[in-house]
């Protein structure tokens, strides 16, 4: 029987880190499913779903145990189901403005209060064109549960856009339906 695995990495960012996780995976006759990789202020990070056989866990688990040695880190995780949420509806929303703290806070609080689940984000601060203010850019990609008013929900987020001086906008997404 096979397992789902998600593999949690960390490590300083230099060429290969991602070989040496795949060379694990392959030599387990693991199947790497999906990831989410990224290299963030020189530090290499990402989670991986892989599937392999039952009895070849413990070795894959040994095998990463080894990499921290290297200085790659990696977590196991085993799935315990891969059964599928209602999603319901999904939708994207964009957020830029002045950067401050607080920015995620105020948005994914609002959105928890829907029971809205967020698939992907994507967060970035940059500088403003002729003034070099910092600037703060999101993007997600979110699960919205069924019957919930989208309407109500971006009223919510154009008040907290208006108190924080940026620009939101949240759209149900086209493969919603």
């Amino acid at each position: 029987m096979d397992k789902h695995l998600i593999l949690s990495v960390l490590s300083d960012d230099r060429p290969g880190v991602t070989k040496r996780i795949a060379e694990l995976v392959a030599k387990q006759q693991g199947n790497w499913l999906e990831s989410r990789l990224t290299q963030l202020a020189g530090k290499f990070a990402g989670v991986i779903r892989i599937r392999v056989a039952e009895e070849r866990v413990d070795d894959l688990r040994n095998a990463t145990n080894a990499l921290a040695e290297q200085g790659i880190r990696v977590m196991v995780e085993e799935l315990q189901t891969m059964a599928q949420l209602d999603q319901g509806r999904t939708a994207t929303f964009s957020a830029v403005g002045p950067d401050r703290p607080g920015i995620v806070l105020e948005i994914t609080q609002a959105l928890t209060q829907y029971n809205i689940n967020i698939a992907d984000l994507n967060t970035n601060c940059s500088s403003m064109p002729y003034s070099g203010e910092p600037l703060f850019e999101a993007e997600g990609l979110l699960h919205v549960p069924t019957g919930t008013d989208l309407d109500q929900l971006a009223g919510q987020l154009d008040a907290i856009a208006d108190a924080l001086g940026i620009d939101i906008i949240l759209e149900e997404s086209a493969l919603a339906q």
